[in-house]
């Protein structure tokens, strides 16, 4: 594993432990070279995803833009960092299961709104005004009033 600080090969593993969630491996790290520490998480990776996105294009998926736009709805909100990793987890492990190498933005998006509905009212919100393209206040209420309505059926 190459050092985030100096970029030298030869990093050595000091400590290796499972996550709370036993989903990755959380490793400490040492640097010969520069003596800096670091850590690193392994994770099972079922297969190699491409998202399809609304233009047309596909790119690799990254969980990390996935995890980061997830922390951008939940910011300042009280949700444990562990509940958010196992939210996370079980989005990707959904995408990689579904078995299609491609998975649509949109499913991506789905996902993240489901989660995020059970999780959170205000990051659900949040998340639904940047990925439903919101421009105006009256696409706040629209969409409030909406899922007061879906939520009535219950």
């Amino acid at each position: 594993m190459r050092c985030p600080f100096c970029g030298h090969d030869d990093t050595q593993v000091k400590d290796s432990r499972p996550t709370e969630d036993n989903a990755s491996i959380r490793r400490r790290r040492l640097c010969a070279n520069c003596g800096s520490r670091f850590t690193t998480f392994e994770r099972v990776q079922l297969r190699d995803l491409v998202v399809l996105k609304k233009n047309g294009t596909r790119a690799p998926f990254d969980r990390d833009k996935l995890a980061r736009s997830i922390n951008i709805a939940l910011r300042k909100r009280a949700v444990e960092p562990e509940r958010i990793e196992r939210m996370i987890n079980g989005i990707v492990r959904r995408l990689e299961s579904a078995g299609e190498p491609e998975i649509d933005a949109a499913q991506i998006g789905s996902a993240v709104m489901d989660a995020l509905a059970n999780i959170d009212p205000v990051a659900y919100v949040r998340f639904a005004s940047v990925y439903r393209n919101f421009r105006e206040a009256k696409d706040f209420e629209d969409f409030i009033g909406n899922e007061k309505l879906a939520g009535e059926d219950d």
